[in-house]
């Protein structure tokens, strides 16, 4: 355990799928490292760039103007050779040449198992920072980047609804959310879906053909079902089909895709992750490695990487409740 104040290096790498608001993320980091008087290096292309040791100083120029900008200046890719023995022990090899005392991962489940694998082969401090539009990692309430992926998505919605009035067609909007449906439940709620399909709760093709045929009697003139990639009952194409097997209506399907991934942050993103990146670093210097640094009742909080790993972060029950009262 480094003693406070003895680190002086510290590196930072976004890893994994891309979330808006990493940009802020970073330059918090850079810019309370100089405050602290530490060198940051950045790491681009993630593990891969590690592995590769492509790193850039920074300083608080070099991460002007990039608070409002999507995605991650410093690049994101996948890396394989990250799962092995001799890729964990090249990156700590490369962290050490480069005279790293102290990294820095934002990402997402991916991220934190490389970093878990990190801390427990060598002695670098490593904090991580949730970043993802899933929102679905344990120990924080939210991770950069899911506010404007609903945003997003929600502004798409409000269009398809004008379309879908107009036509008086059911609408299947398919949003992210691969194994978890913490967007889709957002969206759903925020954008007066008709159904909401997650993973979470098992899809009754009947049932949701009965509600429609229900509110188009009731005089609806559009339905708009939100389904999450990942619906136990095939994806949105295949419950589109169904649904059109049994009621012979008309429709239509939109997926929207990796436009949930892009674009300027929303003020919650920034701040969100302007708070955390400064934290990540007050944690290192304090000595704190292993750990991930995420925000909880408005508070930072710490939870080991090992648990984020490993515990499932639930849905609200209070949304699932109040998303059946408000589809009615």
């Amino acid at each position: 355990m480094a003693k406070k104040n003895s680190i002086k290096r510290i590196a930072v790498l976004t890893s994994g799928g891309d979330a808006p608001g990493m940009n802020a993320c970073i330059r918090a980091i850079v810019r309370r490292g100089a405050a602290c008087k530490c060198g940051i290096v950045g790491v681009r292309r993630g593990y891969a760039g590690l592995l590769e040791r492509d790193t850039v100083i920074l300083d608080p120029r070099t991460v002007a103007n990039i608070i409002q900008r999507g995605g991650t200046f410093l690049e994101t890719a996948r890396c394989e050779e990250m799962k092995t023995a001799e890729g964990i022990k090249k990156a700590i090899w490369n962290l050490h040449q480069e005279n790293i005392e102290g990294l820095i991962t934002i990402g997402g489940d991916g991220t934190f198992r490389g970093a878990m694998a990190l801390v427990d082969a060598s002695d670098i401090q490593l904090i991580g920072i949730p970043g993802t539009i899933d929102n679905d990692i344990y120990g924080t309430d939210y991770a950069i980047g899911f506010d404007t992926a609903i945003n997003t998505a929600l502004n798409a919605i409000d269009k398809i609804r004008d379309t879908a009035g107009s036509l008086q067609r059911p609408f299947f909007i398919e949003v992210m959310g691969k194994d978890r449906g913490f967007i889709a439940l957002d969206v759903g709620i925020a954008g007066g879906a008709d159904s909401i399909l997650i993973p979470e709760t098992k899809t009754k093709i009947e049932e949701l053909c009965s509600n429609m045929e229900r509110n188009f009697r009731k005089g609806k003139r559009s339905c708009i079902v939100v389904v999450a990639e990942g619906d136990e009952a095939g994806g949105v194409f295949a419950i589109a089909q169904q649904v059109w097997e049994r009621l012979k209506r008309d429709y239509r399907v939109c997926v929207l895709g990796h436009i949930q991934r892009g674009g300027s942050p929303t003020a919650r993103d920034r701040i969100l992750a302007s708070k955390l990146g400064a934290a990540a670093v007050d944690a290192l210097i304090e000595g704190k490695s292993g750990y991930m640094i995420g925000e909880l009742n408005g508070e930072i909080a710490l939870t080991p990487l090992k648990e984020t790993c490993e515990r499932k972060k639930e849905l609200d029950n209070n949304l699932l409740q109040l998303m059946a009262v408000l589809a009615t």
